[in-house]
């Protein structure tokens, strides 16, 4: 009887599960309603997030009604081979740490993607089928274990080209990682997940040739993250994951194995140790050793979750994390977020970004010692004979109208052209060349006129003087103007050295054409000319080797006139050739009726500003 009633006790008791899996799901909503009522009957807290590529669950309840729960989802066929991660715990309590982890409610939703990979909202995501090799928590304690006998028996160059790679966020890591004195280990200090695939881009070489082992909480975000270092090609093929994250190795290895300090987990546990009771995290202030979120200090600037011990609570009440510290960011007269909002946390491989607390926000934008956010920086290109002054009068309008978010910057191509102009008919109705007379214009106050591409027989401009067209204008003249590419690209490298940084690139014409070769080369011009989006207006294509269908992958946004639009230059097949050379997923398009421009009017104005927004 006793027994029984230690197991009766032991069923009350509270647990966490956290499970995941990607795979195709043929019925969301069939899914959607079995979550509501299967999580609703047992009582189960937490969040459900379901896709057309799969789950991620994180829910507390009894530990009787989590194992009734797990019996009922295996019964279902779509969950065959699912890794369920159960674990007890204390009852969450109704304070600031269950509300901000979610487990207060029951959340359920359907989303687009279950884990947001990437600061770029239009970029695709990379095929989770490309994903590393998983490896037990025995498999990765063991590659860790020979690599450290190698180093220590036959020196530092003996491990095999390993690295140990952490795919979680700076907070996470100050609290606990993997750590072996001679094996190499990166942690890429990003503030959010979504940071990772730039921090990726910008680090491959220490990647390249290398084996990769990457770990975090529970496994999903090595998934995608994986992926997207596999699918950077040759030298990037060993990567292997820890299946299960730290969560299962720390069940296979309570002592801590080659992990020390804590796991933070998100929910209202916030942190789960082994048995080694050293602490890694030191207080943001002091210094002195303390690894405890629970108090949920955060940056008074980016909101990210900081360590103070109770001692420097006392004393301060703002703090700034050491990544906004880095960037030059002081406390100053920052305003206390005391009765403020809490921030949601989200659970394992759900975090994209913690969200600011709006009335907080607010405050910056008002001042309050706080630098006001930056404006998006975007430089832009103007069509073929134009220069910056031009391109800056006629884009008044947009800047104007953007001026709260965007701040244009204008630059001269660096091809400059030849003064040209059409001779007049002096007598209507004669066609005879005689009767044609040259009215010169004047040479002063001439602005000089540029073009990012020209004419395989273009000499350059001698001098000033005017020159009669060799023709009427011709509207195709755009198809002969190939040559000058690499003149353009050089100079656009040292226009963002010297004028940068940009977060986007804004083309007009010519200059949209120049601006999607750029990003066509972005991987061959990375660390020489970076941004983000690219905005192509009245745009067409430049032949080139390089440059495939649905080959550029980088977020654009296409602007262009209908069919039966007023744009006479640029014909409406021409711009859409351009916009199938971008990957579909990573591409808006907006067709005017408005001409050879930029439409400024409603509803256009609103689909620029709402694209713009999305990289604020």
């Amino acid at each position: 009887m006793a027994d029984n009633q230690k197991q009766d006790q032991d069923k009350d008791q509270y647990g966490i599960l956290l499970y995941y899996k990607y795979t195709s799901v043929p019925d969301l909503h069939f899914l959607l309603s079995f979550y509501q009522s299967n999580c609703s009957s047992l009582f189960l807290l937490g969040r459900v997030r379901l896709s057309p590529h799969g789950f991620n669950v994180t829910v507390g309840g009894t530990l009787s009604s989590l194992e009734k729960h797990i019996a009922a989802v295996k019964s279902i066929s779509l969950f065959e081979g699912t890794d369920f991660k159960l674990a007890s715990s204390h009852y969450p309590l109704n304070d600031q740490v269950a509300r901000e982890c979610g487990f207060t409610s029951l959340s359920i939703r359907i989303v687009k993607e279950l884990v947001t990979f990437g600061s770029h909202p239009l970029l695709k995501a990379p095929d989770i089928s490309n994903a590393g090799t998983h490896l037990s928590a025995l498999e990765f304690h063991s590659v860790l274990q020979s690599a450290q006998q190698c180093v220590e028996n036959e020196g530092p160059t003996a491990n095999g080209g390993l690295v140990v790679l952490d795919a979680r966020n700076l907070y996470e890591t100050r609290i606990g990682k993997f750590h072996m004195p001679n094996v190499e280990t990166l942690d890429p200090e990003i503030r959010q997940y979504s940071d990772l695939p730039s921090w990726i881009d910008d680090n491959s070489e220490q990647l390249r040739g290398k084996r990769v082992l990457m770990y975090c909480t529970g496994g999903i975000r090595c998934e995608m993250a994986s992926a997207y270092i596999r699918s950077k090609g040759v030298g990037f093929e060993n990567v292997f994951q820890l299946f299960g994250g730290i969560q299962r190795y720390l069940e296979q290895f309570p002592d801590g194995g080659f992990f020390k300090g804590k796991n933070f987990v998100f929910d209202h546990r916030i942190s789960v140790g082994s048995s080694d009771a050293n602490i890694l995290g030191t207080c943001l202030l002091c210094d002195m050793p303390f690894d405890d979120y629970s108090s949920r200090c955060r940056c008074s600037y980016c909101r990210m979750l900081v360590l103070v011990c109770d001692s420097c609570q006392m004393r301060e009440a703002v703090y700034v994390c050491e990544l906004c510290q880095k960037h030059g960011k002081v406390v100053g007269l920052i305003p206390s977020t005391e009765n403020s909002k809490p921030e949601e946390t989200m659970p394992d491989g759900e975090l994209a970004c913690i969200p600011s607390d709006t009335a907080f926000l607010c405050q910056l934008h008002q001042g309050h010692g706080v630098d006001r956010p930056r404006k998006l920086r975007i430089l832009c290109l103007h069509g073929f004979r134009q220069n910056a002054s031009g391109f800056k009068g006629r884009t008044a309008s947009l800047a104007k109208k953007l001026k709260n978010i965007a701040e244009l910057v204008f630059i001269d191509g660096p091809h400059e052209l030849p003064f040209i102009y059409q001779p007049c008919i002096t007598e209507p109705g004669h066609n005879n060349a005689s009767l044609l007379q040259e009215i010169v214009p004047p040479k002063d106050n001439c602005k000089k006129k540029f073009a990012w591409l020209v004419a395989p027989d273009f000499i350059g401009r001698s001098e000033i003087d005017w020159k009669v067209a060799d023709g009427p204008f011709d509207p195709l003249q755009y198809q002969q103007q190939t040559e000058g590419f690499d003149v353009s690209i050089a100079y656009l490298s040292t226009v963002f050295s010297q004028e940068g940084p940009f977060d986007g690139i804004l083309g007009f014409s010519q200059g949209a054409a120049m601006a999607a070769s750029v990003c066509a080369l972005e991987g061959r011009l990375k660390g020489e000319i970076n941004f983000r989006f690219a905005v192509l207006c009245s745009g067409f294509a430049i032949q080139h080797a390089e440059i495939k269908r649905g080959s550029i992958n980088c977020p654009s946004l296409h602007i262009f006139g209908r069919d039966l639009g007023k744009d006479r230059q640029i014909a409406n097949q021409a711009s859409r050739d351009l916009v199938s050379l971008f990957e579909e997923d990573s591409s808006v398009i907006i067709e005017h009726d408005c001409g050879h421009i930029i439409p400024t009017r409603h509803p256009y104005i609103d689909q620029i500003r709402g694209f713009l927004q999305r990289f604020l």
